[in-house]
């Protein structure tokens, strides 16, 4: 992609590459997020990117992460609190709204950006809960099981049923950098949580089943494999889960709300319903 000749004053919006990964990284972490360069460069190769740069240091950041033709999700919406109140968060979001084209947008928002999502047009779809903490023993759950690599295709569809778009890049990804546990029913893959280290520990997320137990089954299954381990799980409050995460050790700390540009509501599918997110950024 090109560079964007635009300018907030002398502020510069110009394509995000590799070379802005560290900066990025202390721009979220004065945003208090815990990403570690590997949870950027994640997203950024998952995304299209723009950041912002004011004298040769970089005061914002947006990504975009495309799902095929289905729809994008909208994430790592930075504006360096030295520049606040410039309209570089608008500027940010317009530059993104040129990578997504004429895809179904989603985001989630924090409180801060709130207000400019909804002057945007984006409604609001669900409160996502951010779960965590170390969670001792707990027994094992019979039924999940270690998935093979010949189950990512299985995994992929699943998840393209229960999230409503083809997210095959991020699950072959997550396939690389993380572990998966499925749920089978007559040979057949009816159930998946993937597992991978972010942040200051590991995240479990995407969760995708057919009903909250199954959901829970699949959450146990890698709780009990890491005991005194850090784990987070960024749940929505639909989905019922929050209240028994809690109860296994991992406090509600927080969250956001999850955003569509144009909303849409989905019904619950019979087959396949997302419990967990990969995380906030990705959906």
């Amino acid at each position: 992609m090109k560079d964007i000749p635009m300018q907030t004053n002398e502020i510069e919006l110009t394509a995000f590459g590799p070379e802005y990964l560290e900066a990025a990284i202390r721009l979220s972490r004065q945003a208090g997020w815990p990403h570690r360069l590997e949870d950027w460069q994640m997203a950024f190769a998952l995304s299209e990117g723009i950041v912002a740069v004011e004298d040769g240091r970089v005061v914002g950041t947006v990504l975009v992460t495309p799902y095929k033709r289905d729809c994008a999700t909208i994430n790592m919406v930075i504006v360096d609190e030295a520049v606040r109140g410039r309209g570089l968060g608008r500027k940010l979001m317009d530059a993104a709204f040129r990578i997504a084209g004429d895809r179904p947008l989603r985001l989630v928002a924090t409180a801060e950006g709130l207000p400019l999502y909804d002057k945007l047009g984006f409604g609001e779809s669900d409160a996502v809960l951010q779960h965590q903490g170390v969670v001792g023993e707990i027994a094992a759950p019979a039924e999940p099981e270690a998935a093979s690599t010949a189950d990512v295709e299985a995994i992929a569809k699943l998840d393209r049923l229960a999230f409503g778009a083809d997210r095959g890049a991020l699950i072959a990804y997550l396939a690389k950098v993380g572990e998966f546990a499925v749920l089978r029913r007559d040979g057949r893959v009816t159930g998946f949580a993937a597992l991978r280290a972010f942040g200051r520990g590991e995240v479990i997320g995407p969760v995708v089943a057919a009903d909250l137990d199954n959901a829970k089954a699949l959450v146990a299954h890698f709780i009990a494999a890491r005991p005194g381990r850090f784990l987070r799980v960024d749940t929505t409050a639909g989905t019922g889960l929050s209240v028994w995460l809690a109860e296994q050790g991992l406090a509600h700390v927080g969250g956001g709300i999850a955003m569509m540009k144009p909303p849409i509501r989905r019904a619950a599918d019979p087959i396949a319903n997302t419990f967990a997110l990969a995380n906030q950024a990705l959906g």
